[in-house]
């Protein structure tokens, strides 16, 4: 027995040959950081939507946000990517939380979008642990490609790159949220 597609699935039919979807394919990797703050201020600057704002933002401009920081809720996002001799794409990410232990673990699943195509969906885990007066920050993203883009072999790369990119802007973040130090 067959089941029809639904309207809502069908932009995920591009591509498709002889009816099947494209093959999917499974890739995990793990990023790792050291941030100069505590576990609590860490976890922090993924809860705080202002800080938030500072680090972990979609490419392109039009860019709008909605985050709810809690088991269950989740964050959805859209941008527009400017493209050279082309249309804009239109860019969607959707992430739903799955355990939050204060100030030590986050677990949630996304999917993001490129032209309301799914290209790839995935479970990420970040750890916090103290380290000296600091935290040990690891993201581990378990990703299932759904779409390929047109260099299949620079879907995984593109997206630890684009990893290591937020993290390495959680540091000024995390400095920019910070209460003032009192002078002498």
């Amino acid at each position: 027995m067959s089941v029809p597609e639904s309207p809502a699935s069908a932009p995920a039919a591009v591509g498709r040959a002889g009816g099947l979807p494209p093959e999917a394919r499974h890739d995990t990797f793990t990023v790792e950081s050291r941030q100069a703050a505590s576990p609590g201020a860490v976890f922090g600057a993924f809860a705080d939507d202002e800080v938030r704002r500072r680090w972990f933002r979609m490419p392109g401009r039009h860019a709008e946000y909605r985050h709810d920081f809690r088991v269950g809720g989740g964050e959805v996002a859209s941008s527009e990517f400017p493209v050279p001799d082309a249309e804009p794409e239109r860019l969607a990410y959707a992430s739903t939380y799955l355990a939050l232990t204060p100030d030590a673990r986050i677990v949630f699943a996304y999917t993001s979008t490129v032209n309301d195509v799914p290209r790839w969906s995935s479970l990420v885990t970040v750890e916090l642990r103290p380290e000296g007066d600091g935290t040990r920050l690891r993201w581990t993203e378990q990703a299932v490609f759904l779409s390929p883009s047109a260099e299949p072999a620079h879907d995984l790369p593109h997206l630890r790159g684009a990893t290591r990119l937020r993290l390495n802007g959680l540091p000024a973040a995390l400095a920019a949220g910070a209460p003032p130090v009192p002078t002498a």
